[in-house]
């Protein structure tokens, strides 16, 4: 009878405690973008080439709206994971220093999303409206620098506007398909 309670209870117990930037929610987000990196440097560079550059996967964001997703972090807690992530994007950006506002601000912004959302009854579009509305944040004030540092040359806007758009829309949907079976992997309810 001891067994069967004890294995009862562990299928409850998470493997990350939610609104705690420990240990174990450091280490989910260090594989997490170490899996991201990873991917960037493959698959989203074939993606990027395969669409002539209008998609630009950028999986260190869906990264950090996954471990946001399951830590629930706060805010600040939140801009913590957004300046990690944005440490680690400086080995592959072509704007040095941009991604610590943008994905600062980004990860704030999916945090305020994420504890306010999972409390309502549309908790299930919140993964995949997050992750869009983050990726198209970040991707924005990145053009926004980009913009500032050439005289506000809209050509910028123009080119990088779509590129922003559809790959929010693409980190929306791969957000979306990786929380459900990453909570189920972590035993996390909502």
């Amino acid at each position: 009878m001891t067994q069967t309670t004890n294995t009862a209870q562990a299928r409850t117990v998470s493997s990350v405690d939610r609104g705690k930037l420990d240990i174990k929610a450091l280490v989910l987000l260090a594989v997490l973008l170490a899996a991201g990196f990873i991917l960037n440097m493959t698959l989203g560079k074939a993606i990027g080439a395969m669409s002539a550059g209008m998609i630009q996967p950028e999986f260190i964001i869906s990264a950090f709206c996954i471990t946001i997703l399951v830590v629930r972090p706060s805010i600040v807690q939140a801009l913590i994971i957004g300046l990690i992530s944005a440490a680690v994007i400086q080995l592959t950006t072509s704007l040095p220093g941009a991604d610590f506002v943008a994905e600062g601000v980004a990860a704030v912004l999916m945090a305020l999303i994420v504890n306010a959302g999972m409390k309502t009854g549309a908790r299930a579009i919140v993964p995949t409206v997050g992750a869009f509305v983050t990726t198209f944040v970040s991707g924005f004030i990145f053009m926004f620098i980009r913009m500032a540092l050439m005289q506000f040359d809209m050509s910028i806007a123009a080119a990088m506007l779509p590129v922003v758009a559809i790959t929010a829309v693409f980190n929306a949907v791969l957000v979306g398909a990786l929380y459900l079976p990453i909570k189920k992997a972590l035993k996390l309810n909502d």
